[in-house]
């Protein structure tokens, strides 16, 4: 038992941590706070602020890192007072809402990026981070709600 209660929280973790990560880096393209192009040889970045959508997604996501950081908190509360046989719902569902908002923000900027980023430009590692985060926040949701506490 002891095992699948570090694989769960494992998992949450790695999850956590590609959110961060996804939300956080600011690099040479484009991404969720500048907005990077190359002319004339020369480089200029942009700030992100310039247009609702990217501020929406950039809050989808920061309210990603909050409910899956309260989500892991909960867990541990929940795991010293929970009855036993009792199920980790309030877990389970911060961490699918986290999932969800996620998965909206990655959305966004896929639909609304081409007027975002130049064709020749592509997606940057943490747009492919905040996809791979997805799933993983999505199946340790679904883990919670179908855990129960034992013994």
């Amino acid at each position: 038992m002891l095992l699948l209660l570090l694989a769960i929280v494992l998992l949450h973790i790695i999850a956590l941590v590609l959110l961060f990560v996804s939300t956080i880096v600011s690099h040479r393209d484009s991404d969720l706070w500048s907005n990077c192009t190359t002319i004339n040889g020369g480089y200029r970045c942009d700030p992100a602020s310039s247009g609702e959508w990217i501020q929406a997604v950039q809050a989808l996501m920061i309210l990603s890192i909050i409910f899956s950081c309260l989500s892991l908190f909960l867990f541990f509360c929940q795991l010293f007072t929970l009855q036993k046989g009792g199920r980790f719902f309030v877990t389970g569902t911060f961490q699918i809402l986290a999932s969800l908002f996620v998965m909206s923000g990655a959305i966004i900027y896929t639909v609304m990026s081409p007027d975002w980023v130049p064709e020749k430009d592509v997606f940057g590692y943490s747009y492919i981070l905040a996809w791979v985060a997805f799933p993983l926040a999505l199946i340790s949701g679904l883990i919670y709600v179908i855990l129960r506490k034992r013994e």
